[in-house]
């Protein structure tokens, strides 16, 4: 169902963005925010004049879905950010979660990523399997866990943000 306050107030669009990180996860516990990529991913949404709510899990495939199931079902949050986990490694489970959650995929987003960021880095550029998609009217967006990749993605995401979340509530 679309989220009728989005409906009466396109600028309060509200992202949850979720980091996975074992490392950024342990640190938080300890009272140390080192989650460099998150912030840039908050810091772009609210210059831009979005509103958002972050969060750092584990690369723990239970605690990655359980967060997602969270936002995904907050009738509050209009768009789902994540960063990290996108990569090729075994701990890198955050795309095989997420896509579990899609009605439709979105390839366009991780194909593009891709391509800009080869032609910035050359083949790590390539090396993501960042991908996004729609659950339950939603936009999901997973970009990579290195600053670098994700102010990429952010500067393709932010200007059409509003436009995508409005198209997913369609």
């Amino acid at each position: 169902m679309p989220n009728s306050k989005l409906e009466e107030d396109s600028e309060n669009i509200l992202v949850g963005i979720i980091t996975v990180s074992d490392s950024r996860a342990a640190a938080m516990k300890e009272g140390q925010d080192e989650d460099i990529s998150g912030k840039i991913v908050q810091e772009k949404l609210e210059e831009a004049g979005f509103l958002s709510n972050r969060v750092i899990v584990s690369d723990e495939i239970k605690e990655i879905e359980e967060k997602v199931d969270e936002f995904v079902s907050d009738s509050e949050i209009n768009m789902i950010i994540t960063t990290g986990g996108t990569g090729l490694t075994s701990r890198d489970k955050t795309v095989n979660v997420v896509r579990e959650f899609f009605d439709k995929e979105l390839p366009g987003f991780g194909e593009t990523l891709r391509r800009l960021g080869y032609e910035k880095v050359g083949l790590p550029g390539i090396l993501t399997r960042t991908t996004a998609g729609l659950s339950d009217q939603k936009p999901i967006v997973c970009l990579p866990g290195t600053p670098n990749a994700v102010e990429i993605g952010m500067d393709l995401l932010v200007s059409d943000l509003e436009y995508l979340v409005k198209q997913a509530q369609k």
